[in-house]
């Protein structure tokens, strides 16, 4: 690594306001690291500037304050502050498009946006779940371009909402081609973490890839067994509940309910496409899990006229204690009874980017029936005479529909 190089960070976080990125800065920040984190979304770089976090993430905001107050952390949307940080994190991912197909350009793209002030003797960590291949993508694309750059795949492994714990508590993979790469990654996560795990590229993508689309699945075949018990009028809960009951070996088997977010689909449908679509399990629990929503509706039509029930949705972030919507079945439900129901009434008090939610106390007031789509805790002490539907069995009233 040349030695002329003198940073004036040591990292920079591309795409930092964001989930994945904006705690990871933070973690970096707390621990002494002079941090900066560069985002395109200006709003997003103001609102962290002054130090209040752009969503929910328990623990975040009071470091997030300490970082800038004491200089460990900058914000800004100036692409140049890639140019003097040591190790740059990039936490561009790899989207799938309408029709569930990965776009693998989408990291190459990111790290073409910043390619002039990238600088031999840096680290490229990329941070996001990515396709397999693009980390050797974007190893030959730094070749092409001449510079003398590390290039590290290194994974978030949290769950949205725990990262300030699980960035610490967590190992941390580290998938890389040559052993500087591997020492320098290794030296940068461990001021967050003592457990580091190395691999290589291609195993540190499936690893991550997998992790996801194992969850999906056990997700998948929960629902599919609610689906069965409910069909012949059987509580899961209590199944699985007898199941479960001091026998380790069923113990991860989970409750049923709205498998969703940002994460858990996509990297089951890049898996798939990976495969050349073979992937006949991963499709089977993507059905699944998207059906569910529908399946609640046809239960819902044998027991009320849908066409004259107001129907209230409680909880439209994607899980539990979020206030992150992004690709929430509960919005699913809702297109859906748009067209069967005389009306459809949602509330969930955690989210505030969408303006058509209502305060949960009119849900509860005008609505017919109501659907827990979201499993906020807040919903387990829910007085109300109407029928509810709580696959969650977040009311300890059994799960049939």
């Amino acid at each position: 690594m040349p030695d002329a190089q003198v940073f004036t960070s040591d990292v920079v976080v591309v795409g930092g306001c964001g989930h994945v990125g904006l705690p990871l800065a933070i973690a970096f920040a707390d621990r002494g690291l002079r941090t900066h984190i560069y985002d395109i979304d200006p709003g997003a770089v103001d609102r962290v500037r002054r130090g209040s976090m752009p969503f929910y993430e328990a623990g975040a905001e009071e470091p997030l304050r300490r970082a800038l107050a004491n200089g460990m952390l900058e914000v800004s949307s100036d692409v140049s502050t890639v140019e003097g940080a040591e190790n740059v994190v990039v936490v561009i991912g790899t989207p799938v498009d309408e029709h569930l197909n990965p776009d693998p350009s989408a990291v190459r793209a990111a790290i073409l946006d910043c390619e002039a002030y990238l600088s031999d003797g840096q680290l490229l960590v990329l941070r996001s779940t990515v396709y397999p291949g693009v980390t050797q993508s974007i190893e030959q694309m730094i070749d092409a371009l001449g510079r003398d750059i590390d290039v590290a795949f290194c994974p978030e492994r949290i769950a949205q909402g725990a990262a300030m714990v699980e960035l610490s508590a967590l190992p941390q993979i580290v998938g890389v081609r040559t052993e500087r790469a591997g020492e320098r990654a290794e030296a940068l996560f461990r001021v967050l973490t003592e457990s580091v795990l190395r691999v290589t590229p291609e195993e540190a993508e499936l690893a991550k890839l997998f992790t996801n689309t194992w969850r999906y699945i056990k997700f998948a075949i929960a629902n599919q067994f609610f689906m069965m018990a409910n069909d012949y009028g059987l509580d899961f809960q209590r199944i699985r509940d007898v199941i479960r009951a001091d026998y380790p070996r069923a113990a991860d088997l989970p409750g049923a309910g709205f498998a969703a977010g940002p994460c858990l689909l996509k990297d089951t449908m890049q898996l798939a496409a990976f495969t050349n679509n073979s992937f006949v399990l991963g499709h089977s629990a993507m059905l699944v899990n998207e059906g569910l929503p529908l399946y609640l509706v046809s239960r819902l039509e044998r027991r009320f006229d849908l066409a004259e029930t107001t129907v209230g949705i409680l909880g439209m972030a994607f899980k539990a204690e979020t206030d992150d919507t992004r690709d929430s079945l509960a919005y699913k439900l809702r297109r859906i009874l748009r067209f069967r129901a005389r009306d459809v009434l949602c509330a969930d008090d955690r989210v505030s980017a969408d303006p058509t939610l209502l305060p949960l106390e009119d849900v509860l007031d005008r609505a017919d029936v109501l659907v827990i789509a979201a499993p906020h805790p807040e919903y387990r002490g829910l007085s109300t005479t109407k029928p509810v539907v709580d696959i969650w069995n977040m009311r300890g009233e059994g799960t049939v529909v």
